[in-house]
């Protein structure tokens, strides 16, 4: 039996499970749920994950495993997604973590308030969008100095980190004025074979 993988293709925190996924060449089946009608709360889905969240995989096993980012650790255990070494690992968590706390939240929040509820940019929280461009020029800082978050190699952090960043445009952040992050989007897109 094949995972499942259970997702709302709108959302990157989905998506890039079902990247790593097929980078790994993983056989499972996609299960499209869509949020915006309340399908990750029926009873049938909330008995799989309590939280009412995507996404959630199903393992062949039958567990089931839930959060993005605990879900890419999982699937990638042993492959050259996670660094071998000790505290490249824990790089790679570092911007994992911060990702969820610091990026998602208002880059993602933005984006999906702007093209999903129809919000126009000027009735953002201006919180939001500044906590957003600031965490673009965190990555930005870090990409000038080195091609992916984790130095010379594609890891998780890239994956976690490029979902939302890729479509930050469709929350009124202006992708121009970060190139180093453009140039790595591109890179990581193509590592994965997303386009």
């Amino acid at each position: 039996m094949s995972i499942r993988i259970y997702g709302d293709t709108k959302s990157g925190n989905c998506l890039k499970v079902k990247w790593v996924a097929c980078h790994l060449g993983l056989a499972f089946d996609w299960v499209e749920i869509d949020i915006l009608k309340s399908e990750s709360r029926t009873p049938q889905f909330m008995a799989l994950n309590p939280a009412g969240q995507v996404p959630l995989v199903v393992l062949a096993d039958g567990r089931p495993l839930a959060q993005s980012n605990a879900i890419l650790i999982h699937l990638a255990e042993g492959s050259d997604l996670i660094p071998a070494d000790a505290y490249d690992r824990a790089r790679m968590l570092e911007w994992m973590f911060w990702e969820q706390y610091s990026h998602e939240p208002y880059v993602a929040v933005a984006r999906f308030q702007m093209a999903y509820l129809g919000k126009p940019r000027e009735d953002l929280d201006p919180k939001l969008v500044e906590r957003g461009a600031a965490a673009l020029q965190r990555l930005e800082t870090q990409l000038v100095q080195t091609p992916y978050l984790v130095g010379d190699s594609l890891t998780l952090a890239d994956v976690a980190l490029v979902a939302y960043t890729r479509v930050a445009h469709e929350g009124g952040f202006d992708l121009s004025l970060y190139p180093a992050v453009q140039a790595w989007i591109g890179r990581v897109e193509s590592g994965l074979g997303v386009s």
